[in-house]
């Protein structure tokens, strides 16, 4: 639903939601710009952006990380299908609750052990190679989109239960 239509006392909720997503497509519009721009300065001036490789890495991960929260709960990420002709309906929609649960409960553990790895850099005071940046924001940002994601991962299957309740 576009910001214009929802209503004004939904809207912070609206925007809340959807901040991971403009934050993604901005990251996205700086690494095209410094590719680019690194294209430009190799090309004609023999000079490129000595942290490229860095800053493409930390984009990349904010892209992804921040996107995937979104994608899990609107079911826009990749599924085999496979075996859906042998399901009827009513069976298939427990079956991809149930799985949307288990996704999301699997993702803790890799959401937990990205967060431990953030803790062990900052402890360790591990820095990026050229900028300088404490590696731990990184991991820690990754650690809690991660989390975010297995929420919405379980939200989606629970929520898709009590609204097949609903229907019956």
């Amino acid at each position: 639903m576009p910001p214009e239509i929802v209503p004004q006392r939904h809207r912070f909720w609206y925007v809340l939601f959807h901040l991971p997503t403009w934050a993604a497509a901005f990251f996205l519009f700086l690494l095209m710009v410094m590719t680019f721009a690194d294209v430009i300065l190799r090309s004609a001036f023999d000079n490129p952006i000595e942290s490229a490789t860095e800053l493409t890495r930390l984009f990349m991960a904010i892209i992804v990380f921040s996107a995937l929260p979104m994608v899990s709960w609107k079911g826009d990420n990749i599924v085999v299908d496979l075996l859906d002709p042998w399901f009827p309906p009513h069976v298939a929609l427990w079956r991809d609750s149930i799985i949307d649960v288990f996704c999301g409960l699997l993702l803790i553990w890799p959401a937990y052990r990205c967060w431990q790895l953030g803790e062990r850099a900052r402890q360790y005071g591990d820095v990026t190679e050229y900028l300088e940046l404490p590696q731990f924001y990184i991991g820690w940002f990754i650690a809690v989109f991660t989390f975010l994601t297995a929420g919405a991962f379980v939200a989606r299957g629970v929520t898709r239960l009590f609204q097949s309740q609903r229907r019956i």
